[in-house]
């Protein structure tokens, strides 16, 4: 308050001591009312520094809170080349309603693409539940239902904790919107010989990038999203084959299938990857890069949508062809995974 209390002693001082100040006249009467509209403006300014660097405080620790939320990938995991981006429909939002992650365990390659109902900032609990029962899950679990099982505990125990905060009067009220709120969600497990096995609740089906060709990984019905309804008891992962070295694949969620145009057309991810695979040898970044770019351009800007998109691209030097051959060492090469604008 000192700057503030200076500036109007300064004014109060001007009108009461300044001769200027007791004249009637048309000039003095406008030099006096420049002095108060500079004392004014002095005034505004210094009171909308104040909210302004609290502005820039909040957001710094929101966008600190968010990186650690859906960290960076690093640019290699267990022989795999990783790219990713995101962006959430909610300007100024980091993260939205779409999660992703990539986790080498003894068990192979563990990766979770996802998407919460709704998008921007009334998702990121939901997220922050999923991914925090997946980052544990994938070590303590030997078999990929087992992961499964676990995020849907730990998606029912977060909605029942969302419900009771939000109607204290009953935890599972039906009328509750959280009562509607659902996930989707894929998991793969990409073993060292370059076996993938698949349990997919609801999600788009990933693409294979070989050969200048994209194609559906599976095209198995998939469960029902986690949230509304129970798994089954059983659980059977889909065996999608074998991901040969310089083969990838193209994740994503629903965002970038569904972004329009202005006349109202989808936007056409399979061609977009054909394009972004004419260029060989096939570059995970290069595809990322040029599929965002394709579909800004389809948007016409941000689609309406939270849109993420994680592209991994087998490095490791050969395939193992018997069991228990030994998988030859893969020296790093270093890349920077790409962001969305």
């Amino acid at each position: 308050m000192g700057l503030p209390t200076v500036w109007g002693a300064a004014a109060v001082a001007y009108k009461l001591t300044c001769p200027l100040a007791q004249q009637n006249g048309l000039g003095a009467r406008i030099v006096t009312c420049a002095v108060f509209f500079a004392v004014g403006t002095g005034l505004i300014l210094h009171v909308r520094r104040g909210p302004l660097r609290e502005l820039r405080q909040i957001r710094k620790v929101a966008v600190a809170a968010q990186g650690v939320l859906l960290r960076p990938l690093p640019p290699r995991i267990d022989g795999l080349n990783v790219a990713a981006a995101q962006f959430s429909a909610d300007r100024g939002a980091t993260v939205g309603g779409d999660l992703y992650e990539v986790i080498g365990t003894e068990h192979g390659v563990r990766v979770v693409m996802g998407d919460v109902r709704g998008h921007g900032l009334a998702a990121i609990g939901t997220v922050a539940a999923v991914l925090g029962s997946f980052r544990e899950a994938v070590h303590d679990e030997a078999e990929l239902p087992g992961v499964l099982r676990r995020l849907e505990r730990a998606l029912a125990r977060h909605l029942r904790e969302r419900a009771k905060a939000e109607h204290p009067s009953s935890g599972l009220d039906p009328d509750s919107p959280v009562a509607e709120d659902f996930v989707t969600v894929l998991l793969l497990e990409i073993r060292r010989d370059g076996e993938v096995h698949a349990l997919n609740c609801g999600h788009p089906w990933p693409y294979v990038l070989s050969g200048g060709r994209a194609e559906p990984l599976a095209q198995t019905e998939p469960l029902p999203p986690l949230g509304p309804f129970p798994l089954p008891a059983e659980l059977t992962t889909a065996d999608c084959g074998q991901l040969l070295p310089g083969e990838a694949l193209f994740l994503h969620t629903d965002g970038a299938e569904d972004a329009r145009d202005s006349r109202g057309r989808f936007f056409p991810l399979p061609a977009a990857l054909t394009e972004a695979v004419r260029t060989q040898p096939l570059s995970p970044q290069a595809v990322l890069r040029s599929v965002f770019a394709q579909l800004l351009r389809h948007a016409g800007g941000l689609p309406t949508d939270d849109v993420a998109i994680l592209v991994l691209r087998n490095d490791r030097a050969r395939v193992p062809m018997q069991q228990g051959e030994p998988v030859p060492h893969v020296e790093p090469v270093p890349h920077v995974i790409g962001r969305a604008p």
